[in-house]
């Protein structure tokens, strides 16, 4: 069954880059405590996700940290040197690499890629997670770019 709103993040292992490399994110270090905006994309160079789903939570990342998001980052089943350097050439969002696709197996919000070539994927969604708990979660249809963009989540909080 799919994640939803009042449920708590299962711990997953995210990877990220850093000035030494890949590096594993502390699951518990991240969450607690903090208020994270998160969203998901199903590759990192992807049209919709390069042109449009990144770019707005790089232009709105003002916005929500001025509605109490403590952090912004995207996960997407890349690895972290692709998600690490896509990330980097935008600015300001935080990769969490999820490689082996833990994270959107955990939720249940994986997507079908093989079609396209890319194998299992995580599905187009947003999500605030307060704590440690899901508050609000936006999955798109497939296809869709609406529920998931920076701006309906600043309409959330």
């Amino acid at each position: 069954m799919p994640i939803k709103e009042g449920d708590t993040l299962p711990k997953a292992q995210f990877i990220t880059m850093t000035a030494d490399g890949p590096q594993p994110v502390d699951f518990d270090r991240f969450f607690k405590g903090r208020k994270i905006a998160l969203f998901s994309v199903p590759g990192a160079y992807t049209p919709t996700c390069s042109a449009r789903h990144l770019p707005g939570f790089v232009d709105k990342a003002d916005a929500l940290k001025a509605k109490g998001v403590d952090e912004i980052a995207v996960t997407a089943v890349n690895d972290a040197f692709v998600l690490g350097k896509w990330t980097e050439e935008a600015g300001g969002v935080t990769p969490l690499a999820d490689g082996n696709g833990e994270f959107v197996k955990a939720i249940d919000l994986t997507m079908d890629g093989t079609g396209y070539g890319m194998g299992t994927r995580g599905q187009r969604f947003s999500m605030i997670v307060d704590d440690g708990v899901v508050k609000s979660l936006n999955v798109e249809q497939p296809g869709d770019f609406r529920v998931s963009s920076a701006e309906h989540m600043l309409e959330q909080l």
